[in-house]
């Protein structure tokens, strides 16, 4: 592997936009009087966050040839900490946006603006570094990507090329809007479960891969995949974790006030990966990311909001929030 990349702890490969975020709450996008940006995108967020906790992280994806595209890639390289040398330019499409309604600020909607296509659909193999993909620590990639060509087949033969290592992430992350279906999701996520070691989901997202939401059917059927690990998230009852030697347990969450509940499952992913390139156990992994979704949670922005490990330890141990000045 090249010296230059050695410094890559976790690389993430996905979508990305610029997200807007309302600053009313309970209000539809005709009562909406201003709007807060920063960036979202959930395996960019997700870099992000690993970022945020002193993780090194790099992320692959496309940017439009504009100036949101230009603010992206010098806010990640300059705010959040991201490597940014794989955030490519493409020179045909906008950079996407996502529009944020805190209506309710537990479920908030998001409104895409992806037509006709988003640059981050057009991601091909020449993107990516696939000697970073062989031996980087953590891969974490979005189910999300396998919607549409060419970043379906990109991400086919990424995992590929990765041959389930250990520390391969799916995260399922259904969003109805970049499917035709149910069953179209189901038809190309299944068959990449058998090159991935870990899958993260919710009991919607389960039900659309395995066919049900009850979470230790769900962490069977995908352990039956040849999976290490499986993570079906609960809401607000926890997260339930099963693995391949036999562990089933589901570590309890952490209760917080909601302001906005966008970006909690990547906050989750990125103390998650931290946990495990600290070399923690699962459940402990799992614990770190339920509090650090919590904190995102707590606040009204995703990349801007997500939490340092002092901040995550701090809820931890006081169950308490810090608030930032």
């Amino acid at each position: 592997m090249p010296a230059e990349n050695h410094d890559i702890e976790v690389l993430t490969i996905g979508r990305v936009s610029v997200d807007l975020y309302a600053e009313q709450t309970n209000a539809s996008a005709t009562d909406v009087q201003t709007f807060r940006k920063s960036i979202g995108g959930t395996t960019t967020n997700v870099a992000v966050a690993a970022a945020r906790l002193g993780r090194r992280a790099a992320t692959v994806t496309r940017v439009g040839d504009d100036e949101f595209g230009r603010y992206i890639s010098a806010a990640l390289g300059g705010t959040f900490g991201v490597d940014t040398r794989y955030v490519g330019i493409d020179p045909q499409y906008k950079t996407p946006l996502a529009f944020v309604l805190l209506d309710p600020p537990e479920e908030p909607r998001v409104m895409f603006y992806r037509e006709p296509r988003a640059p981050d659909m057009e991601l091909s193999i020449d993107d990516v570094d696939l000697d970073v993909v062989a031996h980087v620590p953590i891969l974490w990639m979005a189910a999300g990507n396998l919607a549409v060509e060419p970043c379906r087949s990109t991400m086919v033969t990424v995992l590929e090329h990765r041959a389930a290592k250990q520390h391969t992430v799916l995260d399922l992350d259904w969003r109805p809007m970049f499917w035709d279906s149910p069953a179209a999701a189901a038809e190309q996520i299944v068959p990449l479960l058998s090159l991935c070691s870990i899958v993260i989901g919710n009991r919607t997202e389960c039900e659309v891969a395995v066919g049900t939401s009850d979470p230790r059917l769900a962490s069977e059927r995908l352990l039956a995949h040849g999976l290490d690990v499986a993570i079906i998230k609960l809401g607000a009852n926890g997260v339930f974790v099963a693995d391949r030697h036999g562990l089933r347990a589901q570590v309890p969450p952490v209760p917080i006030e909601a302001v906005c509940g966008v970006g909690a499952g990547d906050a989750f992913g990125g103390a998650f990966c931290h946990g495990l390139l600290s070399g923690w156990d699962l459940t402990d992994c799992v614990q770190a990311g339920s509090a650090a979704g919590a904190i995102v949670a707590s606040r009204l922005m995703c990349a801007d909001d997500m939490p340092t490990w002092p901040e995550v330890e701090a809820l931890l141990r006081t169950g308490t929030v810090v608030k930032r000045t």
